[in-house]
């Protein structure tokens, strides 16, 4: 897989509803999917979905802990990624209610 191909995978898994909102959730630290499924209100094997593309997109580590399975960002960057989104978005759409006045 090239760079390119990469960059289209991170921006596709993160395109989704419910993935941006397990990103979110795990930028404030690890979290077994346990406690994920308690947050997102799908079936498990559909968070598994979830976590599986995100993981395969580089954006999530996963580790066993006992008998659960333990979620992560990958690195800072990750959490980096979200939070310049969350503030590119924060900043447009005050932008957008200021044009409108």
């Amino acid at each position: 897989m090239n760079q390119d191909d990469l960059t289209v995978k991170i921006f596709k898994a993160l395109g989704n509803p419910v993935r941006y909102k397990i990103m979110q959730y795990l930028c404030d630290g690890p979290q077994c999917v346990c406690k994920l499924n308690e947050k997102i209100e799908f079936s498990q094997a559909n968070l598994s979905q979830h976590l599986r593309i995100l993981k395969d997109a580089g954006l999530v580590n996963s580790q066993k802990v006992g008998l659960e399975m333990h979620y992560s960002v990958y690195n800072d960057d990750v959490k980096d990624i979200i939070e310049h989104v969350n503030k590119y978005v924060f900043g447009y759409v005050n932008n957008m209610k200021s044009s409108v006045k």
